[in-house]
């Protein structure tokens, strides 16, 4: 099956416009080609312009709340007033999510899971049940390659839009957001993202709740401070980190933040429902 011509959301593909690291990166390189070719004495300052490009384009990067690569979603729109987003990771688990679900349903709270798509196919189900109960189900990779980041345009595209297949046929609805794993990328991703119609997505705050014996009360904290409308904070429901009595962290903090998030009179919302108000606004 053809990975670009059988996705699901093929049909919602956006137009590719490089940004301003991109574009001059691209300009740098034509520049130095026509110096070597004019000048050959030039090669030295030439290439060491190509090589500091990359080296920023490489930083740009590593840093997953950058936007350098182009659109990234930090936080919520501003039509989402009084609202934040609970996001998990690298689910399903047959262990963790049932609970993170029920926890969920007790306070009443909706949010989206980044699932990895050959889990996604492993435990059916359990991705049926996410979405049944009114979470969304988006993106993240086909398995989650700890070098994805290195991963050429071509190879990228196979295993976004491999879960992308993956997730919609589970759930009924194609995913609308992308989170890349460990949010590390390289320049390639935003052109394939916008040929599978996706949006990139990444957090305001994040937990580190993956630790190998960490603190609930810890993870409950990054999470909190400064907690605020709008934000966007991420776990993990796949993989999660333990705390020393050997419960997940995931199951141990987020009661913490759920009621944290209550008693600030927030509410938690879907990425995709705040995102569609903001766009269905935007028209009228």
């Amino acid at each position: 099956m053809n990975p670009i011509t059988n996705s699901p959301s093929i049909q919602d593909t956006r137009p590719w416009r490089p940004g301003a690291l991109v574009s001059g990166t691209l300009a740098l390189h034509a520049g130095a080609a026509a110096a070597i070719v004019a000048q050959p004495a030039a090669l030295p300052w030439a290439a060491g312009g190509v090589i500091a490009s990359h080296l920023l384009l490489t930083a740009a990067g590593l840093w997953p709340r950058s936007t350098w690569l182009g659109p990234n979603l930090l936080r919520l729109p501003p039509s989402a007033q009084g609202c934040v987003a609970l996001s998990f990771d690298d689910g399903p688990n047959p262990e963790v999510t049932p609970r993170v679900l029920d926890l969920l349903d007790q306070h009443r709270m909706q949010a989206t899971f980044f699932c990895i798509g050959a889990r996604a196919a492993r435990h059916p189900a359990l991705v049926r049940e996410i979405a049944r109960r009114g979470h969304a189900v988006e993106n993240h990779s086909l398995d989650h390659r700890h070098h994805f980041s290195l991963f050429g345009p071509a190879r990228q595209m196979h295993d976004i839009a491999a879960a992308q297949r993956v997730l919609t046929e589970l759930t009924g609805a194609a995913p609308r957001f992308f989170r890349a794993p460990a949010g590390l990328r390289n320049p390639f991703l935003e052109p394939v993202l916008c040929r599978l119609g996706l949006h990139l997505a990444s957090w305001t705050r994040r937990g580190f709740d993956t630790a190998a014996a960490g603190d609930a009360g810890r993870v409950a904290a990054r999470l909190l401070t400064g907690l605020a409308e709008r934000d966007i904070l991420l776990m993990h429901d796949g993989d999660p980190g333990h705390d020393r009595a050997g419960q997940p962290l995931v199951l141990a903090a987020l009661p913490r933040v759920l009621r944290a998030i209550e008693s600030a009179g927030l509410r938690c919302v879907t990425l995709r429902d705040t995102v569609r108000d903001a766009m269905l606004r935007a028209t009228r």
